[in-house]
Protein backbone atom coordinates (compact mmCIF):
# COMPACT_ATOMS: atom_id res chain seq x y z
CA UNK A 1 0.00 0.00 0.00
CA UNK A 2 1.57 3.47 -1.23
CA UNK A 3 2.18 5.83 1.55
CA UNK A 4 -0.17 9.06 1.62
CA UNK A 5 1.99 12.09 1.10
CA UNK A 6 2.18 14.77 3.54
CA UNK A 7 -0.12 17.83 2.47
CA UNK A 8 0.33 21.57 3.47
CA UNK A 9 -2.82 22.57 2.48
CA UNK A 10 -5.29 21.99 5.04
CA UNK A 11 -4.29 23.29 8.77
CA UNK A 12 -6.13 19.84 9.84
CA UNK A 13 -3.58 17.96 8.09
CA UNK A 14 -0.20 20.10 9.74
CA UNK A 15 -0.64 18.57 12.96
CA UNK A 16 1.26 15.55 14.18
CA UNK A 17 -0.75 13.33 13.18
CA UNK A 18 -4.24 13.47 11.18
CA UNK A 19 -6.89 11.16 9.42
CA UNK A 20 -6.14 9.87 5.85
CA UNK A 21 -8.64 7.68 4.70
CA UNK A 22 -11.38 5.28 5.55
CA UNK A 23 -13.42 2.35 4.43
CA UNK A 24 -16.73 1.24 4.24
CA UNK A 25 -18.00 -2.31 3.99
CA UNK A 26 -21.18 -1.77 1.21
CA UNK A 27 -24.15 -4.23 0.27
CA UNK A 28 -24.33 -2.40 -3.11
CA UNK A 29 -21.17 -1.48 -4.13
CA UNK A 30 -22.31 0.21 -7.91
CA UNK A 31 -25.02 2.69 -6.09
CA UNK A 32 -22.64 3.19 -2.86
CA UNK A 33 -19.95 4.16 -6.01
CA UNK A 34 -22.59 6.22 -7.81
CA UNK A 35 -23.23 8.06 -4.75
CA UNK A 36 -20.20 8.95 -3.74
CA UNK A 37 -18.89 10.12 -7.30
CA UNK A 38 -22.19 11.59 -8.44
CA UNK A 39 -22.96 13.61 -5.26
CA UNK A 40 -20.08 13.95 -3.07
CA UNK A 41 -17.59 14.38 -6.61
CA UNK A 42 -14.62 12.02 -5.53
CA UNK A 43 -12.71 10.40 -8.42
CA UNK A 44 -12.11 6.89 -9.35
CA UNK A 45 -8.97 5.57 -8.40
CA UNK A 46 -9.15 1.77 -8.31
CA UNK A 47 -12.16 -0.19 -9.88
CA UNK A 48 -12.86 -3.36 -9.16
CA UNK A 49 -15.85 -5.90 -9.03
CA UNK A 50 -15.29 -5.79 -5.19
CA UNK A 51 -13.81 -3.17 -4.23
CA UNK A 52 -13.55 0.70 -5.42
CA UNK A 53 -11.18 3.49 -4.45
CA UNK A 54 -12.41 6.83 -4.37
CA UNK A 55 -10.55 10.41 -3.69
CA UNK A 56 -9.47 13.44 -5.00
CA UNK A 57 -5.95 14.90 -6.66
CA UNK A 58 -5.41 10.80 -6.62
CA UNK A 59 -5.24 11.02 -3.34
CA UNK A 60 -7.02 8.13 -1.84
CA UNK A 61 -9.85 8.98 0.95
CA UNK A 62 -12.36 6.03 0.40
CA UNK A 63 -12.57 2.49 0.26
CA UNK A 64 -15.61 0.93 -0.88
CA UNK A 65 -15.34 -3.06 -0.40
CA UNK A 66 -18.27 -5.13 -1.16
CA UNK A 67 -19.74 -7.80 1.07
CA UNK A 68 -23.11 -8.74 -0.40
CA UNK A 69 -24.04 -11.10 2.48
CA UNK A 70 -23.44 -7.89 5.43
CA UNK A 71 -26.28 -7.33 7.67
CA UNK A 72 -27.09 -3.67 7.80
CA UNK A 73 -25.33 -1.17 10.46
CA UNK A 74 -27.96 -0.73 13.31
CA UNK A 75 -27.99 3.11 14.18
CA UNK A 76 -27.79 2.26 17.66
CA UNK A 77 -25.24 0.07 17.41
CA UNK A 78 -21.22 1.16 17.90
CA UNK A 79 -19.60 2.26 14.82
CA UNK A 80 -19.62 5.66 12.12
CA UNK A 81 -21.46 8.68 13.30
CA UNK A 82 -19.93 10.64 10.41
CA UNK A 83 -16.80 11.05 8.59
CA UNK A 84 -16.45 15.18 7.46
CA UNK A 85 -14.53 16.15 3.96
CA UNK A 86 -12.69 19.37 4.49
CA UNK A 87 -12.30 21.63 1.61
CA UNK A 88 -10.13 24.56 1.46
CA UNK A 89 -12.14 27.61 1.34
CA UNK A 90 -16.02 28.82 2.19
CA UNK A 91 -16.62 29.16 -1.41
CA UNK A 92 -16.05 26.05 -1.73
CA UNK A 93 -18.76 25.10 1.05
CA UNK A 94 -20.94 27.29 -0.61
CA UNK A 95 -20.29 25.26 -4.17
CA UNK A 96 -21.56 21.88 -2.50
CA UNK A 97 -24.22 23.70 -1.18
CA UNK A 98 -25.67 25.09 -4.61
CA UNK A 99 -24.93 21.53 -6.22
CA UNK A 100 -27.05 19.48 -3.54
CA UNK A 101 -29.94 22.41 -3.95
CA UNK A 102 -29.84 22.10 -7.69
CA UNK A 103 -29.59 18.19 -7.46
CA UNK A 104 -32.56 18.76 -5.04
CA UNK A 105 -31.44 16.67 -2.76
CA UNK A 106 -31.55 16.85 1.15
CA UNK A 107 -29.16 17.81 3.58
CA UNK A 108 -29.64 16.04 7.32
CA UNK A 109 -28.39 19.03 8.69
CA UNK A 110 -26.30 21.84 8.41
CA UNK A 111 -24.56 23.81 11.72
CA UNK A 112 -21.90 26.61 12.55
CA UNK A 113 -19.46 25.09 15.21
CA UNK A 114 -18.01 28.44 15.90
CA UNK A 115 -14.58 26.47 14.27
CA UNK A 116 -16.05 25.61 11.26
CA UNK A 117 -19.15 25.55 9.44
CA UNK A 118 -21.06 21.95 8.22
CA UNK A 119 -22.83 20.69 6.19
CA UNK A 120 -24.43 17.24 6.97
CA UNK A 121 -25.83 14.26 5.19
CA UNK A 122 -26.05 10.66 4.61
CA UNK A 123 -24.97 7.67 1.47
CA UNK A 124 -27.45 5.36 0.61
CA UNK A 125 -26.69 2.61 2.89
CA UNK A 126 -26.69 5.07 5.91
CA UNK A 127 -23.33 6.14 6.64
CA UNK A 128 -23.22 9.87 7.52
CA UNK A 129 -21.34 12.45 6.01
CA UNK A 130 -20.03 15.80 6.71
CA UNK A 131 -18.55 18.35 4.50
CA UNK A 132 -16.89 21.20 6.16
CA UNK A 133 -14.90 24.00 6.45
CA UNK A 134 -12.58 25.68 9.15
CA UNK A 135 -12.43 29.31 10.04
CA UNK A 136 -8.87 30.86 10.44
CA UNK A 137 -7.23 29.66 13.31
CA UNK A 138 -6.86 32.91 15.02
CA UNK A 139 -10.34 33.10 14.94
CA UNK A 140 -10.70 30.12 17.43
CA UNK A 141 -11.02 30.42 21.12
CA UNK A 142 -9.86 28.60 23.68
CA UNK A 143 -10.03 28.30 27.25
CA UNK A 144 -8.66 26.16 30.29
CA UNK A 145 -10.46 23.10 28.70
CA UNK A 146 -9.09 23.66 24.87
CA UNK A 147 -10.87 24.60 21.82
CA UNK A 148 -14.49 26.34 22.05
CA UNK A 149 -17.25 24.38 19.67
CA UNK A 150 -20.19 24.88 19.91
CA UNK A 151 -23.63 23.59 17.46
CA UNK A 152 -26.03 26.49 16.43
CA UNK A 153 -27.84 27.06 13.08
CA UNK A 154 -25.71 27.65 10.10
CA UNK A 155 -26.94 30.87 8.45
CA UNK A 156 -27.01 28.99 4.70
CA UNK A 157 -28.45 31.74 2.80
CA UNK A 158 -25.60 33.99 3.77
CA UNK A 159 -23.13 31.07 2.82
CA UNK A 160 -24.91 30.84 -0.66
CA UNK A 161 -23.53 34.21 -1.35
CA UNK A 162 -20.00 32.92 -1.65
CA UNK A 163 -21.00 30.02 -4.08
CA UNK A 164 -19.28 30.38 -7.62
CA UNK A 165 -21.44 31.16 -10.67
CA UNK A 166 -19.61 27.85 -12.76
CA UNK A 167 -21.34 24.55 -12.34
CA UNK A 168 -20.35 22.33 -9.81
CA UNK A 169 -17.89 19.79 -11.03
CA UNK A 170 -16.91 17.65 -8.35
CA UNK A 171 -14.92 18.05 -4.82
CA UNK A 172 -11.96 20.77 -5.11
CA UNK A 173 -8.63 20.14 -5.45
CA UNK A 174 -7.21 20.19 -1.49
CA UNK A 175 -9.90 18.24 -0.02
CA UNK A 176 -9.46 15.90 2.61
CA UNK A 177 -10.42 13.83 5.50
CA UNK A 178 -10.46 16.16 7.92
CA UNK A 179 -12.12 14.18 10.63
CA UNK A 180 -13.68 10.73 11.67
CA UNK A 181 -16.70 10.74 14.66
CA UNK A 182 -17.87 7.22 16.02
CA UNK A 183 -20.58 5.72 17.79
CA UNK A 184 -19.32 4.02 21.25
CA UNK A 185 -20.75 2.32 23.85
CA UNK A 186 -19.10 4.49 26.38
CA UNK A 187 -17.17 7.62 26.85
CA UNK A 188 -14.72 6.45 29.50
CA UNK A 189 -13.45 3.44 27.05
CA UNK A 190 -12.87 5.77 24.06
CA UNK A 191 -10.87 8.09 26.23
CA UNK A 192 -8.33 4.88 27.27
CA UNK A 193 -8.26 3.80 23.55
CA UNK A 194 -7.98 7.46 21.89
CA UNK A 195 -6.60 9.77 24.06
CA UNK A 196 -4.61 7.22 26.45
CA UNK A 197 -2.89 4.96 23.83
CA UNK A 198 -2.99 6.67 20.79
CA UNK A 199 -2.33 10.45 22.91
CA UNK A 200 -5.11 12.32 20.80
CA UNK A 201 -5.89 15.24 23.16
CA UNK A 202 -9.26 16.00 24.58
CA UNK A 203 -9.69 19.15 23.01
CA UNK A 204 -13.55 19.30 24.14
CA UNK A 205 -15.70 17.63 26.07
CA UNK A 206 -19.44 18.03 25.21
CA UNK A 207 -22.39 15.84 26.73
CA UNK A 208 -22.18 12.44 25.87
CA UNK A 209 -19.32 13.40 23.04
CA UNK A 210 -15.21 13.29 23.54
CA UNK A 211 -13.64 15.64 20.74
CA UNK A 212 -10.19 14.40 20.54
CA UNK A 213 -6.91 15.59 17.87
CA UNK A 214 -3.36 16.04 17.74
CA UNK A 215 -1.92 19.31 18.17
CA UNK A 216 -3.98 21.98 18.48
CA UNK A 217 -6.77 21.11 16.16
CA UNK A 218 -10.42 21.06 17.02
CA UNK A 219 -10.77 17.82 16.22
CA UNK A 220 -9.38 14.76 13.99
CA UNK A 221 -11.86 11.79 16.08
CA UNK A 222 -14.69 12.86 17.89
CA UNK A 223 -16.73 9.29 20.01
CA UNK A 224 -20.48 10.03 21.24
CA UNK A 225 -22.84 7.55 22.96
CA UNK A 226 -25.97 9.93 21.63
CA UNK A 227 -27.77 6.72 19.88
CA UNK A 228 -25.11 3.68 21.19
CA UNK A 229 -24.67 4.12 24.81
CA UNK A 230 -23.69 0.33 26.42
CA UNK A 231 -23.37 -1.03 23.00
CA UNK A 232 -20.64 -3.86 22.29
CA UNK A 233 -20.51 -2.76 18.53
CA UNK A 234 -19.14 -6.20 17.16
CA UNK A 235 -18.28 -4.64 13.01
CA UNK A 236 -17.90 -8.31 11.91
CA UNK A 237 -20.23 -9.30 8.91
CA UNK A 238 -21.85 -5.65 9.20
CA UNK A 239 -22.48 -2.67 6.70
CA UNK A 240 -20.45 0.82 7.69
CA UNK A 241 -17.06 1.76 9.07
CA UNK A 242 -14.51 -1.31 8.50
CA UNK A 243 -11.65 0.93 9.19
CA UNK A 244 -9.88 3.84 9.37
CA UNK A 245 -5.85 5.36 8.59
CA UNK A 246 -4.12 7.66 11.30
CA UNK A 247 -1.21 8.98 9.23
CA UNK A 248 1.35 10.21 11.19
CA UNK A 249 4.28 12.67 10.11
CA UNK A 250 6.38 12.56 13.24
CA UNK A 251 8.27 9.70 13.70
CA UNK A 252 8.71 10.12 17.15
CA UNK A 253 5.04 10.67 17.95
CA UNK A 254 3.97 7.21 15.88
CA UNK A 255 6.96 5.17 18.24
CA UNK A 256 5.51 6.70 21.23
CA UNK A 257 2.23 5.59 20.43
CA UNK A 258 3.39 2.25 19.54
CA UNK A 259 5.37 1.88 22.95
CA UNK A 260 2.24 2.65 24.27
CA UNK A 261 0.52 -0.15 22.47
CA UNK A 262 3.09 -2.82 23.25
CA UNK A 263 3.03 -1.52 26.97
CA UNK A 264 -0.60 -2.45 27.22
CA UNK A 265 -0.18 -5.75 25.50
CA UNK A 266 -2.29 -4.66 22.31
CA UNK A 267 -3.20 -6.63 19.71
CA UNK A 268 -1.43 -5.22 16.67
CA UNK A 269 -1.10 -6.99 13.07
CA UNK A 270 1.23 -5.65 10.61
CA UNK A 271 -0.20 -4.65 7.05
CA UNK A 272 2.11 -3.81 4.95
CA UNK A 273 3.64 -0.40 5.79
CA UNK A 274 0.70 0.03 8.50
CA UNK A 275 0.06 -1.40 11.77
CA UNK A 276 -3.92 -2.48 12.71
CA UNK A 277 -5.32 -2.12 15.91
CA UNK A 278 -8.99 -2.43 17.06
CA UNK A 279 -10.75 -0.12 19.00
CA UNK A 280 -13.04 -1.66 21.86
CA UNK A 281 -15.92 -1.93 19.36
CA UNK A 282 -14.27 -3.48 16.37
CA UNK A 283 -12.98 -0.53 14.58
CA UNK A 284 -9.77 -1.03 12.42
CA UNK A 285 -7.23 1.65 13.08
CA UNK A 286 -4.71 1.74 10.63
CA UNK A 287 -1.83 3.60 12.10
CA UNK A 288 0.63 4.88 9.10
CA UNK A 289 4.03 6.68 8.77
CA UNK A 290 3.54 9.59 6.27
CA UNK A 291 5.35 9.68 3.30
CA UNK A 292 9.15 11.55 3.58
Amino acid sequence: MALTKKTDTLFAHTMPSYIGSYTLSVRDIQSMSAFYQDVMGLKPIEIADDRMVLGVDNVPLLYLELDESAELADPREAGLFHTAFLVPSRADLAHFLKHIAESRLALDGASDHLVSEALYLHDPEGNGIEVYVDRPYDEWIFDQDGVMMDTIRLDVQDLLQDAPAQVWRGMPSGTRIGHIHLKVGDLKSADDFYHGLLMQDVQEEYPGALFMASGKYHHHIATNIWQSRNSSGSREGKTGLKSFTIIFQEAAFHDKVLKRLEEANTEMAAKGDDLDVKDPWGNIVQLRKAAP
